[in-house]
């Protein structure tokens, strides 16, 4: 099967101010904007925005998708700039922050929840893999423990990301992964 052609540069724009102005929407809870009003606001007609997403869900899933596509690429720039174990506590709280994200989301991502859509397995084997990476590099350096995987990690912080239902939640979220972080420092040799 072939590619898809590259999109010329007036429709990338138009893409991203879609995806933009769509993200803006639900973000700040609008949960219920009409793709006439995401057009809108991205100024583009309506047509432009079904000539990118068939349905309102593929633009939704395509919102969650380049969300997570920008925080799984989050570790490469972090080890680059921080030690590993750094890097690590700096994409957990991340991870934090973008369940902070998701609960502005929820509700839109409840229509593609109920679909048989891949995107959240998806989404957290991408996110596994991007702690994988870090963890790897923490075992490496000696400053984290090697013998946990992203995966079990991914689901350690959903235990805690679960908890959105109460105020004041993402501080207490954000304090109990730095707990996670000593659980894994424990039983790694110290340097003498």
């Amino acid at each position: 099967m072939p590619s898809p052609r590259p999109l010329r540069a007036d429709a990338r724009r138009n893409r991203e101010a879609l995806l933009s102005a769509a993200r803006e929407a639900f973000l700040a809870g609008d949960t219920d904007a009409h793709v006439e009003e995401i057009a809108r606001s991205a100024g583009v007609a309506v047509g432009t925005l079904y000539r990118h997403f068939e349905t309102r869900e593929a633009l939704i899933e395509e919102v969650y998708r380049k969300e997570v596509d920008d925080l799984c690429a989050a570790p490469e720039q972090l080890l680059e700039h921080h030690a590993p174990a750094e890097a690590l506590r700096r994409f957990l709280l991340l991870l934090v922050d973008h369940a902070a994200v998701g609960k502005g989301m929820s509700v839109a991502l409840e229509s593609i929840m109920a679909s048989d859509s891949p995107v959240f397995g998806v989404a957290r084997t991408h996110m596994g893999d991007a702690l994988t990476r870090l963890l790897d590099a923490g075992a490496a350096a000696g400053t984290v423990r090697g013998d946990v995987t992203g995966p079990t990690l991914l689901r350690a912080l959903g235990g805690i990301c679960a908890m959105r239902v109460s105020d004041g939640w993402l501080d207490e979220a954000r304090q109990i992964t730095n707990l996670l972080l000593d659980g894994l420092r424990h039983g790694v040799p110290r340097a003498t």
